[in-house]
Protein backbone atom coordinates (compact mmCIF):
# COMPACT_ATOMS: atom_id res chain seq x y z
CA UNK A 1 0.00 0.00 0.00
CA UNK A 2 2.89 2.38 0.71
CA UNK A 3 4.05 2.08 -2.91
CA UNK A 4 0.64 2.83 -4.43
CA UNK A 5 0.18 5.80 -2.07
CA UNK A 6 3.50 7.33 -3.08
CA UNK A 7 1.82 9.40 -5.87
CA UNK A 8 -0.57 10.81 -3.26
CA UNK A 9 2.31 11.78 -0.97
CA UNK A 10 4.09 13.49 -3.85
CA UNK A 11 0.90 15.29 -4.86
CA UNK A 12 0.21 16.39 -1.28
CA UNK A 13 3.74 17.72 -0.94
CA UNK A 14 3.08 20.22 -3.76
CA UNK A 15 0.39 21.91 -1.67
CA UNK A 16 -1.77 22.14 -4.80
CA UNK A 17 -5.32 20.93 -5.28
CA UNK A 18 -5.08 19.54 -8.81
CA UNK A 19 -2.28 16.96 -8.28
CA UNK A 20 -4.20 15.52 -5.31
CA UNK A 21 -7.41 15.56 -7.37
CA UNK A 22 -5.62 13.68 -10.15
CA UNK A 23 -4.71 10.95 -7.66
CA UNK A 24 -8.32 10.80 -6.40
CA UNK A 25 -9.70 10.45 -9.94
CA UNK A 26 -12.00 7.69 -11.23
CA UNK A 27 -10.07 7.81 -14.51
CA UNK A 28 -6.52 6.40 -14.63
CA UNK A 29 -3.84 8.70 -16.06
CA UNK A 30 -2.73 8.08 -19.63
CA UNK A 31 0.85 7.47 -18.51
CA UNK A 32 -0.32 4.74 -16.07
CA UNK A 33 -3.54 3.11 -17.33
CA UNK A 34 -3.33 0.32 -14.76
CA UNK A 35 -3.12 2.60 -11.72
CA UNK A 36 -6.68 1.96 -10.51
CA UNK A 37 -6.20 -1.82 -10.71
CA UNK A 38 -2.90 -1.60 -8.84
CA UNK A 39 -4.48 0.58 -6.16
CA UNK A 40 -7.43 -1.76 -5.69
CA UNK A 41 -5.34 -4.93 -5.59
CA UNK A 42 -2.93 -3.48 -3.02
CA UNK A 43 -5.41 -4.17 -0.22
CA UNK A 44 -8.85 -5.56 0.67
CA UNK A 45 -11.93 -4.55 2.63
CA UNK A 46 -10.59 -5.82 5.94
CA UNK A 47 -7.12 -4.28 5.78
CA UNK A 48 -7.55 -1.09 3.76
CA UNK A 49 -8.10 1.33 6.66
CA UNK A 50 -5.20 0.03 8.75
CA UNK A 51 -2.81 -0.03 5.81
CA UNK A 52 -3.66 3.51 4.73
CA UNK A 53 -3.30 4.74 8.33
CA UNK A 54 0.12 3.16 8.65
CA UNK A 55 1.28 4.46 5.25
CA UNK A 56 0.32 8.05 6.08
CA UNK A 57 1.20 8.31 9.74
CA UNK A 58 4.47 6.41 9.47
CA UNK A 59 5.71 8.78 6.78
CA UNK A 60 6.98 12.05 8.20
CA UNK A 61 7.35 13.62 4.76
CA UNK A 62 3.64 14.44 4.63
CA UNK A 63 3.88 16.65 7.77
CA UNK A 64 0.20 16.29 8.63
CA UNK A 65 -1.44 16.89 11.97
CA UNK A 66 -3.26 13.91 13.46
CA UNK A 67 -6.60 15.55 12.67
CA UNK A 68 -5.71 16.10 9.03
CA UNK A 69 -4.19 12.63 8.70
CA UNK A 70 -7.42 11.06 9.95
CA UNK A 71 -9.36 13.07 7.35
CA UNK A 72 -7.13 11.93 4.48
CA UNK A 73 -7.28 8.33 5.74
CA UNK A 74 -11.08 8.48 5.62
CA UNK A 75 -11.01 10.00 2.12
CA UNK A 76 -8.47 7.55 0.69
CA UNK A 77 -10.38 4.59 2.14
CA UNK A 78 -13.57 6.00 0.60
CA UNK A 79 -11.74 6.42 -2.69
CA UNK A 80 -10.50 2.81 -2.53
CA UNK A 81 -14.09 1.59 -2.10
CA UNK A 82 -15.20 3.68 -5.06
CA UNK A 83 -12.34 2.31 -7.17
CA UNK A 84 -13.38 -1.21 -6.20
CA UNK A 85 -16.88 -0.61 -7.61
CA UNK A 86 -15.45 1.03 -10.74
CA UNK A 87 -13.29 -2.03 -11.42
CA UNK A 88 -16.16 -4.43 -10.75
CA UNK A 89 -18.30 -2.41 -13.16
CA UNK A 90 -15.52 -2.48 -15.78
CA UNK A 91 -15.19 -6.25 -15.43
CA UNK A 92 -18.95 -6.68 -15.75
CA UNK A 93 -18.93 -4.48 -18.86
CA UNK A 94 -16.12 -6.54 -20.41
CA UNK A 95 -18.22 -9.64 -19.87
CA UNK A 96 -21.29 -7.97 -21.33
CA UNK A 97 -23.32 -8.06 -18.12
CA UNK A 98 -23.00 -4.49 -16.80
CA UNK A 99 -26.38 -3.33 -15.53
CA UNK A 100 -27.84 -0.49 -13.53
CA UNK A 101 -27.04 -2.14 -10.17
CA UNK A 102 -23.30 -2.32 -10.82
CA UNK A 103 -23.08 1.30 -11.90
CA UNK A 104 -25.36 2.51 -9.11
CA UNK A 105 -22.80 1.04 -6.68
CA UNK A 106 -20.19 3.30 -8.33
CA UNK A 107 -22.54 6.24 -7.88
CA UNK A 108 -23.20 5.46 -4.21
CA UNK A 109 -19.53 5.08 -3.27
CA UNK A 110 -18.54 8.26 -5.10
CA UNK A 111 -21.37 10.12 -3.41
CA UNK A 112 -20.01 8.92 -0.05
CA UNK A 113 -16.54 10.16 -1.03
CA UNK A 114 -17.89 13.60 -1.97
CA UNK A 115 -19.91 13.83 1.25
CA UNK A 116 -16.81 12.87 3.29
CA UNK A 117 -14.91 15.71 1.62
CA UNK A 118 -17.66 18.15 2.59
CA UNK A 119 -17.63 16.90 6.19
CA UNK A 120 -13.89 17.22 6.64
CA UNK A 121 -13.60 20.61 4.94
CA UNK A 122 -16.50 21.92 7.01
CA UNK A 123 -14.82 20.61 10.15
CA UNK A 124 -11.57 22.37 9.32
CA UNK A 125 -9.59 19.13 9.05
CA UNK A 126 -8.19 19.82 5.59
CA UNK A 127 -6.00 22.64 4.21
CA UNK A 128 -7.73 25.56 2.42
CA UNK A 129 -6.73 24.37 -1.06
CA UNK A 130 -8.71 21.15 -0.53
CA UNK A 131 -11.89 23.02 -1.59
CA UNK A 132 -10.61 22.84 -5.17
CA UNK A 133 -9.81 19.14 -4.81
CA UNK A 134 -13.43 18.80 -3.72
CA UNK A 135 -14.49 20.66 -6.88
CA UNK A 136 -12.74 18.10 -9.10
CA UNK A 137 -14.24 15.25 -7.07
CA UNK A 138 -17.71 16.81 -7.34
CA UNK A 139 -17.30 17.29 -11.09
CA UNK A 140 -16.54 13.57 -11.44
CA UNK A 141 -19.62 12.94 -9.30
CA UNK A 142 -21.73 14.91 -11.78
CA UNK A 143 -20.55 12.76 -14.68
CA UNK A 144 -21.07 9.56 -12.71
CA UNK A 145 -24.61 10.69 -11.80
CA UNK A 146 -25.42 11.33 -15.48
CA UNK A 147 -24.17 7.88 -16.41
CA UNK A 148 -26.12 6.28 -13.55
CA UNK A 149 -29.30 7.92 -14.83
CA UNK A 150 -28.55 6.54 -18.29
CA UNK A 151 -28.36 3.00 -16.88
CA UNK A 152 -31.60 3.57 -14.97
CA UNK A 153 -33.24 4.83 -18.16
CA UNK A 154 -32.29 1.62 -19.95
CA UNK A 155 -33.86 -0.41 -17.18
CA UNK A 156 -36.96 1.78 -17.11
CA UNK A 157 -37.44 3.48 -20.51
CA UNK A 158 -39.01 6.91 -20.36
CA UNK A 159 -42.53 7.16 -21.74
CA UNK A 160 -41.75 10.40 -23.51
CA UNK A 161 -38.49 12.10 -24.44
CA UNK A 162 -38.08 15.69 -25.56
CA UNK A 163 -36.24 15.64 -28.88
CA UNK A 164 -35.03 19.20 -28.57
CA UNK A 165 -32.44 20.38 -26.11
CA UNK A 166 -29.93 23.10 -25.35
CA UNK A 167 -26.33 22.73 -26.47
CA UNK A 168 -25.58 22.10 -22.85
CA UNK A 169 -28.78 20.09 -22.29
CA UNK A 170 -29.06 16.59 -23.74
CA UNK A 171 -32.33 14.64 -24.13
CA UNK A 172 -33.55 13.75 -20.67
CA UNK A 173 -35.14 10.65 -19.23
CA UNK A 174 -38.49 11.01 -17.49
CA UNK A 175 -36.54 11.83 -14.33
CA UNK A 176 -32.84 12.30 -13.73
CA UNK A 177 -33.05 11.28 -10.08
CA UNK A 178 -29.34 10.67 -9.52
CA UNK A 179 -28.35 13.98 -11.05
CA UNK A 180 -30.99 15.66 -8.91
CA UNK A 181 -29.40 14.05 -5.85
CA UNK A 182 -26.00 15.25 -7.02
CA UNK A 183 -27.39 18.79 -7.41
CA UNK A 184 -28.38 18.77 -3.75
CA UNK A 185 -24.85 17.74 -2.82
CA UNK A 186 -23.46 20.59 -4.92
CA UNK A 187 -25.75 23.00 -3.05
CA UNK A 188 -24.02 21.94 0.16
CA UNK A 189 -20.62 22.60 -1.38
CA UNK A 190 -21.76 26.01 -2.62
CA UNK A 191 -23.08 26.93 0.83
CA UNK A 192 -19.80 25.73 2.32
CA UNK A 193 -17.89 28.18 0.12
CA UNK A 194 -20.28 31.10 0.34
CA UNK A 195 -20.72 30.87 4.10
CA UNK A 196 -17.05 30.81 5.04
CA UNK A 197 -16.27 33.41 7.71
CA UNK A 198 -12.50 33.02 7.79
CA UNK A 199 -11.10 36.57 8.23
CA UNK A 200 -7.91 35.54 6.43
CA UNK A 201 -9.01 35.88 2.82
CA UNK A 202 -5.95 34.00 1.56
CA UNK A 203 -7.31 30.87 3.24
CA UNK A 204 -11.00 31.52 2.60
CA UNK A 205 -13.22 29.00 0.87
CA UNK A 206 -14.82 31.93 -0.93
CA UNK A 207 -12.19 31.43 -3.61
CA UNK A 208 -14.17 28.35 -4.63
CA UNK A 209 -17.48 30.18 -5.08
CA UNK A 210 -17.36 30.64 -8.85
CA UNK A 211 -16.04 27.20 -9.80
CA UNK A 212 -18.76 25.55 -7.66
CA UNK A 213 -21.36 27.92 -9.13
CA UNK A 214 -20.24 26.84 -12.61
CA UNK A 215 -20.67 23.21 -11.56
CA UNK A 216 -24.20 24.02 -10.44
CA UNK A 217 -24.94 25.78 -13.73
CA UNK A 218 -23.86 22.70 -15.70
CA UNK A 219 -26.06 20.52 -13.54
CA UNK A 220 -29.13 22.77 -13.60
CA UNK A 221 -28.94 23.31 -17.34
CA UNK A 222 -28.76 19.55 -17.77
CA UNK A 223 -31.84 19.21 -15.57
CA UNK A 224 -33.52 22.13 -17.39
CA UNK A 225 -33.93 23.84 -14.03
CA UNK A 226 -33.01 27.31 -15.26
CA UNK A 227 -34.72 29.06 -12.34
CA UNK A 228 -32.33 27.38 -9.90
CA UNK A 229 -29.42 28.87 -11.85
CA UNK A 230 -30.92 32.31 -11.28
CA UNK A 231 -30.91 31.64 -7.54
CA UNK A 232 -27.17 30.96 -7.67
CA UNK A 233 -26.56 34.30 -9.40
CA UNK A 234 -28.72 36.11 -6.84
CA UNK A 235 -26.89 34.46 -3.93
CA UNK A 236 -23.52 35.60 -5.28
CA UNK A 237 -24.79 39.12 -6.03
CA UNK A 238 -25.99 39.44 -2.43
CA UNK A 239 -22.47 38.83 -1.08
CA UNK A 240 -20.52 41.96 -0.22
CA UNK A 241 -17.32 40.33 1.01
CA UNK A 242 -16.25 38.22 -1.95
CA UNK A 243 -12.78 38.88 -3.39
CA UNK A 244 -12.82 41.13 -6.50
CA UNK A 245 -14.06 39.18 -9.49
CA UNK A 246 -10.97 39.88 -11.61
CA UNK A 247 -8.76 38.12 -9.05
CA UNK A 248 -10.43 34.75 -9.59
CA UNK A 249 -8.83 32.30 -12.04
CA UNK A 250 -9.61 33.11 -15.66
CA UNK A 251 -11.25 29.75 -16.27
CA UNK A 252 -13.73 30.40 -13.44
CA UNK A 253 -14.51 33.90 -14.73
CA UNK A 254 -15.01 32.89 -18.36
CA UNK A 255 -17.33 30.01 -17.51
CA UNK A 256 -19.34 32.09 -15.04
CA UNK A 257 -19.82 34.96 -17.50
CA UNK A 258 -20.78 32.51 -20.22
CA UNK A 259 -23.56 31.03 -18.11
CA UNK A 260 -24.83 34.36 -16.81
CA UNK A 261 -24.84 35.56 -20.43
CA UNK A 262 -26.87 32.55 -21.53
CA UNK A 263 -29.29 33.08 -18.63
CA UNK A 264 -29.81 36.70 -19.70
CA UNK A 265 -30.18 35.55 -23.32
CA UNK A 266 -32.93 33.09 -22.38
CA UNK A 267 -34.72 35.91 -20.55
CA UNK A 268 -34.39 38.06 -23.71
CA UNK A 269 -32.26 40.61 -21.86
CA UNK A 270 -29.98 40.88 -24.88
CA UNK A 271 -28.06 43.94 -23.69
CA UNK A 272 -26.95 42.20 -20.47
CA UNK A 273 -26.38 38.94 -22.34
CA UNK A 274 -24.11 40.69 -24.82
CA UNK A 275 -22.17 42.36 -22.01
CA UNK A 276 -21.53 39.08 -20.17
CA UNK A 277 -20.80 37.06 -23.29
CA UNK A 278 -18.45 39.73 -24.61
CA UNK A 279 -16.54 39.62 -21.32
CA UNK A 280 -16.35 35.83 -21.57
CA UNK A 281 -15.14 36.11 -25.17
CA UNK A 282 -12.47 38.69 -24.36
CA UNK A 283 -11.07 36.51 -21.55
CA UNK A 284 -11.38 33.13 -23.28
CA UNK A 285 -8.17 31.24 -24.00
CA UNK A 286 -7.26 31.47 -27.70
CA UNK A 287 -6.88 27.70 -28.02
CA UNK A 288 -10.22 26.86 -26.38
CA UNK A 289 -12.06 26.24 -29.63
CA UNK A 290 -15.05 24.53 -28.03
CA UNK A 291 -15.53 27.31 -25.50
CA UNK A 292 -15.20 29.99 -28.16
CA UNK A 293 -17.81 28.24 -30.27
CA UNK A 294 -20.22 28.04 -27.32
CA UNK A 295 -19.79 31.74 -26.55
CA UNK A 296 -20.29 32.79 -30.18
CA UNK A 297 -23.43 30.64 -30.41
CA UNK A 298 -25.16 33.23 -28.24
CA UNK A 299 -22.99 36.32 -28.76
CA UNK A 300 -23.64 36.49 -32.52
CA UNK A 301 -27.47 36.44 -32.17
CA UNK A 302 -27.17 39.04 -29.39
CA UNK A 303 -25.22 41.38 -31.66
CA UNK A 304 -27.71 40.88 -34.45
CA UNK A 305 -30.45 42.14 -32.13
CA UNK A 306 -28.63 44.84 -30.16
CA UNK A 307 -26.30 46.26 -32.81
CA UNK A 308 -27.71 44.90 -36.08
CA UNK A 309 -24.14 43.72 -36.57
CA UNK A 310 -23.47 40.89 -39.01
CA UNK A 311 -20.55 38.66 -37.94
CA UNK A 312 -17.46 38.96 -40.08
CA UNK A 313 -15.82 36.03 -41.83
CA UNK A 314 -12.86 36.43 -39.47
CA UNK A 315 -15.09 36.04 -36.43
CA UNK A 316 -16.90 33.02 -37.86
CA UNK A 317 -13.54 31.43 -38.64
CA UNK A 318 -12.99 31.20 -34.87
CA UNK A 319 -15.73 28.55 -34.75
CA UNK A 320 -15.82 26.49 -37.98
CA UNK A 321 -18.68 24.28 -36.81
CA UNK A 322 -20.83 27.27 -35.96
CA UNK A 323 -19.84 28.94 -39.26
CA UNK A 324 -21.19 25.96 -41.18
CA UNK A 325 -24.40 26.15 -39.19
CA UNK A 326 -25.22 29.86 -39.41
CA UNK A 327 -23.04 30.83 -42.36
CA UNK A 328 -25.86 30.46 -44.94
CA UNK A 329 -28.14 32.56 -42.74
CA UNK A 330 -25.52 35.30 -42.35
CA UNK A 331 -24.90 35.34 -46.10
CA UNK A 332 -28.60 35.84 -46.80
CA UNK A 333 -28.82 38.66 -44.24
CA UNK A 334 -25.92 40.46 -45.92
CA UNK A 335 -27.48 40.14 -49.38
CA UNK A 336 -30.99 40.95 -48.21
CA UNK A 337 -32.17 37.61 -49.61
CA UNK A 338 -35.42 37.04 -47.71
CA UNK A 339 -36.34 33.82 -49.49
CA UNK A 340 -32.86 32.43 -48.95
CA UNK A 341 -33.07 33.51 -45.31
CA UNK A 342 -36.35 31.67 -44.81
CA UNK A 343 -34.94 28.53 -46.43
CA UNK A 344 -31.71 28.64 -44.38
CA UNK A 345 -33.70 29.20 -41.19
CA UNK A 346 -35.99 26.26 -41.97
CA UNK A 347 -33.06 24.01 -42.84
CA UNK A 348 -31.21 24.83 -39.64
CA UNK A 349 -34.29 24.87 -37.43
CA UNK A 350 -33.57 21.60 -35.53
CA UNK A 351 -30.05 22.76 -34.63
CA UNK A 352 -31.21 26.30 -33.78
CA UNK A 353 -34.01 25.04 -31.55
CA UNK A 354 -31.58 22.64 -29.88
CA UNK A 355 -29.40 25.61 -28.95
CA UNK A 356 -32.40 27.80 -28.10
CA UNK A 357 -31.40 30.49 -30.55
CA UNK A 358 -34.11 29.93 -33.18
CA UNK A 359 -36.46 32.74 -32.10
CA UNK A 360 -33.61 35.22 -31.80
CA UNK A 361 -32.25 34.35 -35.23
CA UNK A 362 -35.76 34.59 -36.64
CA UNK A 363 -35.88 38.21 -35.48
CA UNK A 364 -32.79 38.96 -37.54
CA UNK A 365 -35.02 38.68 -40.63
CA UNK A 366 -35.69 42.38 -40.06
CA UNK A 367 -32.03 43.07 -40.81
CA UNK A 368 -32.20 41.07 -44.04
CA UNK A 369 -35.29 43.05 -45.01
CA UNK A 370 -33.55 46.32 -44.13
CA UNK A 371 -30.63 45.39 -46.37
CA UNK A 372 -32.96 44.55 -49.27
CA UNK A 373 -34.79 47.87 -48.88
CA UNK A 374 -31.47 49.69 -48.78
CA UNK A 375 -30.46 48.03 -52.05
CA UNK A 376 -33.56 49.57 -53.63
CA UNK A 377 -32.56 52.92 -52.16
CA UNK A 378 -29.00 52.64 -53.53
CA UNK A 379 -30.00 51.22 -56.92
CA UNK A 380 -32.14 54.30 -57.58
CA UNK A 381 -29.31 56.65 -56.62
CA UNK A 382 -30.90 57.71 -53.36
CA UNK A 383 -27.68 57.89 -51.36
CA UNK A 384 -25.03 60.61 -51.48
CA UNK A 385 -25.54 63.93 -53.22
CA UNK A 386 -23.75 64.09 -56.55
CA UNK A 387 -21.77 67.04 -57.90
CA UNK A 388 -24.04 69.92 -58.75
CA UNK A 389 -26.93 68.61 -56.65
CA UNK A 390 -28.45 70.62 -53.85
CA UNK A 391 -30.19 69.63 -50.68
CA UNK A 392 -33.45 70.34 -52.48
CA UNK A 393 -32.55 67.69 -55.08
CA UNK A 394 -31.75 65.27 -52.28
CA UNK A 395 -35.09 65.86 -50.60
CA UNK A 396 -36.87 65.27 -53.90
CA UNK A 397 -34.91 62.12 -54.69
CA UNK A 398 -35.56 60.70 -51.18
CA UNK A 399 -39.19 60.19 -52.05
CA UNK A 400 -39.41 56.59 -53.21
CA UNK A 401 -42.60 55.06 -54.65
CA UNK A 402 -43.99 52.18 -52.61
CA UNK A 403 -44.15 50.10 -55.78
CA UNK A 404 -40.34 50.09 -55.98
CA UNK A 405 -40.08 48.30 -52.65
CA UNK A 406 -42.99 46.00 -53.48
CA UNK A 407 -41.34 45.00 -56.76
CA UNK A 408 -38.05 44.22 -55.03
CA UNK A 409 -39.80 42.05 -52.46
CA UNK A 410 -41.68 40.12 -55.14
CA UNK A 411 -38.74 39.69 -57.50
CA UNK A 412 -36.16 38.61 -54.93
CA UNK A 413 -32.46 38.48 -55.77
CA UNK A 414 -32.63 35.76 -58.40
CA UNK A 415 -35.22 37.32 -60.61
CA UNK A 416 -38.96 36.99 -61.07
CA UNK A 417 -40.55 34.36 -58.87
CA UNK A 418 -37.73 34.03 -56.37
CA UNK A 419 -39.06 36.65 -53.97
CA UNK A 420 -41.92 36.95 -51.51
CA UNK A 421 -45.63 36.66 -52.15
CA UNK A 422 -46.86 39.91 -50.60
CA UNK A 423 -49.87 42.19 -51.07
CA UNK A 424 -49.53 45.97 -51.24
CA UNK A 425 -50.94 46.38 -47.72
CA UNK A 426 -48.39 43.88 -46.39
CA UNK A 427 -45.55 45.78 -48.04
CA UNK A 428 -46.77 48.94 -46.35
CA UNK A 429 -46.92 47.11 -43.02
CA UNK A 430 -43.36 45.78 -43.42
CA UNK A 431 -42.05 49.27 -44.14
CA UNK A 432 -43.96 50.72 -41.19
CA UNK A 433 -42.38 48.12 -38.90
CA UNK A 434 -38.93 48.96 -40.21
CA UNK A 435 -39.52 52.63 -39.41
CA UNK A 436 -40.96 51.80 -35.98
CA UNK A 437 -37.94 49.62 -35.09
CA UNK A 438 -35.51 52.33 -36.16
CA UNK A 439 -34.13 50.37 -39.13
CA UNK A 440 -35.36 53.07 -41.52
CA UNK A 441 -35.81 56.80 -40.91
CA UNK A 442 -38.71 58.47 -42.59
CA UNK A 443 -42.46 58.07 -43.03
CA UNK A 444 -45.03 56.65 -45.45
CA UNK A 445 -47.24 58.99 -47.44
CA UNK A 446 -50.24 56.81 -48.22
CA UNK A 447 -51.92 59.62 -50.16
CA UNK A 448 -49.05 59.71 -52.67
CA UNK A 449 -47.99 56.03 -52.29
CA UNK A 450 -44.52 57.22 -51.38
CA UNK A 451 -41.93 56.48 -48.74
CA UNK A 452 -40.24 59.71 -47.64
CA UNK A 453 -36.79 59.01 -46.19
CA UNK A 454 -34.51 61.29 -44.19
CA UNK A 455 -31.77 63.16 -46.02
CA UNK A 456 -29.11 61.69 -43.73
CA UNK A 457 -28.96 58.24 -42.25
CA UNK A 458 -32.02 56.83 -43.97
CA UNK A 459 -30.82 53.36 -42.94
CA UNK A 460 -28.99 53.90 -39.64
CA UNK A 461 -26.43 51.45 -38.42
CA UNK A 462 -26.20 49.66 -41.75
CA UNK A 463 -23.41 47.06 -41.76
CA UNK A 464 -23.18 45.04 -44.94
Amino acid sequence: MEAVLEPFKQAYATGLAQPVAEFLSPIPPGRDPGRLYDFYRASNDDKIEGEVRYALKANRKTRMSNKEAEAWIDLIVGYWRAVKQIILADEAANQGRLGDRQYLAVYDTWKDLTSSFIKHISGGSLPPWAIFTLYFTANHFRRIAIKADEYLARAKPATSVNSFSDDIVVPQTARSEKLEEAARVFNRVFALCLGDRNPDMSESRKWGVYCIANLQFKTYFKLKAISLSKNVVKSIAAQSDLPPFHLYPRAHRVTYRYYTGVLAFLQEDYAQAEKDLQEAWDSCYARSQKNKSLILTYLIPCRLITQHAIPSATLLAEAPGLARLIGPLVSCIKKGDLTGFDNALAEGEPAFVKRRIFLTLERSRDIALRNLLRKVYLAAGYDELKEGQTDKDRIRKSRIPLINFATALRMGLSGEGSGQVVEDDEVECLLANQIYKGLMKGYISREHAMVVLNKKGAFPGTRI
